[in-house]
């Protein structure tokens, strides 16, 4: 079906599927016009002429009748007369006619004098139409067909009235029409998306069942295929060894007649070829057969031999020699090019029948003939074969009495049964539980009448181990409608079912301390809530968390950090095997819920927590005394509720950590607020970017190569008024959460450039800043064209800006991150990875991206003197940068060997405490200027010593 024919087919569902909508609603739609008739005649009884009142009545109900016999008859139609073009046309007609007869009736019933009679009638009509409209609205010229006429007449009426009130009926009305329109509209594409959505669901669906069916034909086919062909090649090959025998008969009676020969040769599809190796002329019977020749004689090394594929040529050329010199048989099958261009398969015979004095061949009788259509059987053969055997699903093939013919690979590993012990045997034999014979008993009632059955069995393996089993089975028939096997597919269901459960258990349960996850912690803590509600029960919830966890980690790395954690849960179950609930809820925070403990009673436990918690724990060849900060809160007396107990748990928790740690702290009112706190710290960054209260340090890089610092790296500090001088990781996070990023961002570029454009312009050196970006600041459109504007204002140029991009900002799809990284490429910016390695790490970025450099992060660096992995990944990031033309940076350089071994490596720049800590403007300008005196002097006591030598 083409494109076209399915969109006329779902053109036409879609139109039955609104005509159905509308009729089905007809009758619902007819009542709302009688009951606004009938409210409506109530209204205007002592008001207008009973004659004209009594005839629009029944103009309604006629007309109401007539609709709803128009609705039965449409739906007692089949479905393609419902496509019929006088339905549509009569509900509109009719639609139009009720719109019309209701509008009339405030044209003609209702006095335009009497306010609270024209203020019912037309609150009446309006809510009607209004109702009515909206039930049409899935097809919107249903909608119109009755708006237009029921309303947009009586409101066009009211505006050539006298009377002052009228026009702003009119207005009233004409702004209601409008809404009315425009919800109708709305209303209408909505459900013309969700027919459209449903139908091509329904298609969808469809074609996947047929999909689904032709796999299962082509599956059965293929089953009859592999069957009937097997019985061929036998065939054939049984006629080609009768074939040959004649041929051979036929050549010893060549002398006695050669009509006989002849007769035999044209009978054959063989082609008899004579050659004489001295002229080198064959003559060759069936050319036009073979290789599409009509010549009858011709040569071999001049036609026949450049025929061949040259493939095959050294195969042929030592078939005869070993035929000549040793006598053995000369039987190759190879390709030759047919006259029409295409290869054809051969089968060649022959053998040398007449030799010179000298033992040589002189003369060579043979046959050939056509076996392409033979080699594509056997392709296919062995194809089909080998999908038989590859498959992971179990397959079998059983004859009409369900013994099993052939098994495959699969079959053998699931069941644990080789081939050998089950063919000949029937397929129910391999088990004797009475549920699963019972299930097969059912299978073979099914297949009498349906021809396929599927389901799942439980089966037992050698070993005795039972197991669930997918099965399905299908008839194979013959052209009489026989059945001539039986083709069985199994999978096992026992992995799938384990895997099913592991999943079940990781989705309750951390995967690395085993103890219950958050999601499962919550629903636990909920249930005690409710328990102790219910009960009169009390219920503490000790939230624990270890002290300087973050420092561990990054000292020892996750996989000594992730033995840590699993130690602590280890104790703290050992400790609380009576906890209603021990869960793992981030890194290195634990929460313990703890039914009817008195307050006392948990100090006394929280106490052991610390000292069992405090005891050391060896983590290879490191000794570890971790310690823990608990903050404690009890339902009901601090918490009405689960969520308020975690809370002022971890508001305690954070009280006892600000107290030192390895403390615990019950929960109080007067406790602080962490919250609060980092409130008053976010309206005090506002106010610190203001005025001017951020200051921008520097950390100088060391070029390897030249020994010079080349370039630095602007980082943002704060000086408070009270708190002092505030790192980034006190703040950062608070400016990312709440938009102040992009004015801090904005702040710290401007200020960074103007700093190097000084240093630039007035000395000591041209150094190449690079500032870290937030992918807020990328996000923004204008972000590229800012940067441009700085640093024309800087009078910078922008190869000595590089802008430090985090790895998750390269792998977001956004447009205006993309454009913005073209226009700062376009500028001259360079460009560069930070902390690579510890992020996503796909390096696809790197070559959709103009990266300049990459800056390895510094949890490699600093273990470079303990683990030899750390060495390995810092040469291969530094081997695959230098492949790319990418420039290397290493962070966190603080010892000597850590500088020798980047030397070594060939990388780039190195940034760390080891050349310089982060500086102000003025010490890196004054350590500039040393560093340049240094190479001078450098420099000039070279250039004695040269002068010297000469």
């Amino acid at each position: 079906m083409s494109d076209r024919d399915r969109g006329r087919k779902a053109s036409r569902e879609l139109l039955l599927r609104q005509l159905d909508l509308l009729f089905a609603h007809a009758r619902l739609t007819q009542w709302l016009v009688l009951l606004a008739a009938a409210v409506l005649a109530m209204l205007v009884w002592d008001h207008t002429p009973r004659l004209l009142l009594l005839s629009w009545l029944t103009i309604i109900c006629t007309l109401a009748l007539l609709q709803l016999r128009t609705a039965d008859r449409f739906n007692r139609c089949p479905a393609e007369q419902r496509l019929g073009r006088r339905w549509p046309i009569l509900f509109h007609l009719g639609s139009c006619l009720s719109g019309l007869a209701l509008g009339l009736a405030l044209v003609l019933l209702v006095p335009v004098n009497t306010f609270s009679i024209q203020t019912g009638g037309y609150a009446v009509i309006a809510g009607v139409v209004l109702c009515v409209s909206i039930i049409h609205a899935h097809r919107f010229s249903a909608c119109l067909s009755f708006a237009i006429p029921g309303w947009l007449l009586p409101t066009v009426f009211l505006f050539f009235q006298d009377d002052p009130t009228s026009p702003y009926w009119g207005l009233m009305g004409i702004t209601l029409f409008g809404c009315m329109l425009l919800a109708g509209a709305l209303i209408h594409r909505s459900s013309t998306r969700t027919l459209q959505s449903n139908l091509r669901n329904r298609a969808l669906l469809f074609r996947l069942d047929e999909a689904r069916q032709q796999a299962e034909a082509l599956n059965i086919q293929l089953t009859g295929e592999i069957e009937h062909r097997r019985q061929v090649e036998q065939e054939l090959r049984h006629s080609h060894e009768v074939l040959e025998h004649r041929v051979n008969q036929r050549t010893i009676e060549l002398q006695q007649t050669q009509a006989r020969l002849s007769m035999a040769l044209e009978a054959s599809a063989l082609g008899l070829w004579d050659w004489d190796l001295e002229s080198d002329l064959v003559y060759h019977s069936h050319l036009e057969e073979i290789f599409g020749l009509s010549e009858p004689q011709l040569t071999m090394r001049g036609v026949l031999k450049p025929r061949l594929h040259p493939d095959d040529v050294e195969r042929v050329n030592r078939a005869l020699i070993d035929h000549f010199k040793h006598g053995t048989p000369y039987c190759v099958e190879y390709r030759v090019r047919h006259q029409q261009g295409h290869w054809v398969w051969v089968e060649d015979n022959g053998r040398a029948v007449q030799r010179d004095i000298n033992n040589r061949a002189i003369r060579m009788i043979g046959t050939r003939r056509d076996i392409t259509a033979r080699r594509q059987r056997h392709e296919q053969e062995r194809l089909a074969a080998t999908v038989f055997e590859a498959t992971s699903d179990g397959i079998f093939i059983l004859d009409p009495d369900q013994q099993i013919l052939a098994v495959n690979q699969a079959f053998s590993v699931i069941t644990g049964y080789p081939a050998r012990d089950v063919i000949g045997r029937k397929l129910t034999s391999l088990s004797n539980d009475p549920e699963t014979l019972d299930t097969y008993a059912r299978m073979r009632a099914a297949l009498r009448s349906q021809d396929r059955w599927q389901g799942e069995v439980m089966e037992q393996r050698r070993s005795g181990e039972r197991y669930p089993q997918w099965l399905q089975l299908a008839v194979v028939r013959d052209t009489l409608g026989e059945v001539t096997h039986y083709v069985g597919f199994f999978a096992d269901q026992s992995i799938s079912r384990k895997n099913e459960e592991r999943l079940r258990y990781l989705s309750d349960h951390d995967p690395l301390t085993h103890l219950a996850n958050r999601s499962l912690f919550t629903h636990s803590l909920d249930e005690a809530t409710g328990m102790a509600r219910s009960q009169g029960h009390s219920l503490a919830l000790l939230h624990v968390d270890l002290d300087r966890f973050k420092y561990i980690n990054d000292t020892l790395g996750h996989i000594q950090a992730d033995t840590l954690l699993c130690e602590i849960a280890d104790r703290l179950r050992a400790l609380l095997p009576d906890a209603f609930v021990i869960a793992r809820l981030s890194a290195d925070e634990f929460v313990v819920v703890k039914q009817n403990v008195p307050r006392e009673q948990l100090g006394e436990l929280a106490e052991r927590l610390l000292v069992r918690l405090a005891q050391p724990i060896t983590l290879g060849d490191n000794e570890l005394i971790v310690s823990a900060s608990i903050g404690i809160s009890l339902f009901p007396d601090d918490a009405g509720n689960s969520l308020q107990l975690i809370n002022r748990a971890n508001q305690a928790m954070q009280h006892a950590k600000q107290m030192g740690g390895n403390c615990f702290k019950f929960y109080s009112a007067d406790l602080p607020d962490p919250k609060v706190d980092r409130l008053h710290l976010e309206n005090e960054l506002r106010r610190a970017i203001a005025e001017d209260q951020l200051l921008v340090h520097y950390q100088p890089k060391l070029h390897l190569t030249s020994n010079m610092i080349t370039s630095a790296e602007a980082l943002v500090r704060w000086q408070h008024p009270v708190r002092g001088m505030l790192p980034p990781a006190d703040f950062i996070a608070i400016a990312e959460e709440t938009g102040l990023i992009l004015p801090l961002g904005h702040l710290v570029l401007r200020l960074a450039c103007y700093q190097a454009s000084r240093w630039l312009h007035q000395g000591p050196a041209a150094i190449r800043i690079a500032v870290n970006m937030s992918v807020q600041q990328l996000r923004q459109p204008e972000f590229s064209a800012q940067v441009a504007d700085i640093l024309r204002e800087a009078r910078l140029p922008a190869n000595l800006l590089e802008l430090e991009l985090t790895e998750s900002m390269l792998l977001e799809q956004s447009a205006a991150v993309t454009a913005n990284l073209s226009a700062l490429q376009d500028l001259g910016v360079k460009l560069s990875v930070d902390d690579f390695g510890t992020g996503y790490s796909s390096l696809a970025y790197l070559k959709h991206f103009p990266i300049h450099s990459l800056k390895i992060d510094r949890a490699f660096i600093s273990e470079l003197d303990d683990h030899s992995r750390d060495s390995a990944i810092v040469r291969a990031i530094v081997a695959m940068a230098h492949s790319m033309q990418l420039q290397v940076v290493a962070e966190g350089v603080e010892q000597e060997s850590q500088l020798a071994f980047l030397r070594t490596q060939g990388c780039d720049e190195v940034q760390g405490y080891l050349i310089s800590k982060p500086v102000s403007a003025e010490a890196l300008t004054q350590l500039l200027e040393r560093r340049h005196r240094d190479s001078q002097r450098q420099l000039a006591g070279r250039a004695q010593r040269s002068s010297s030598q000469i």
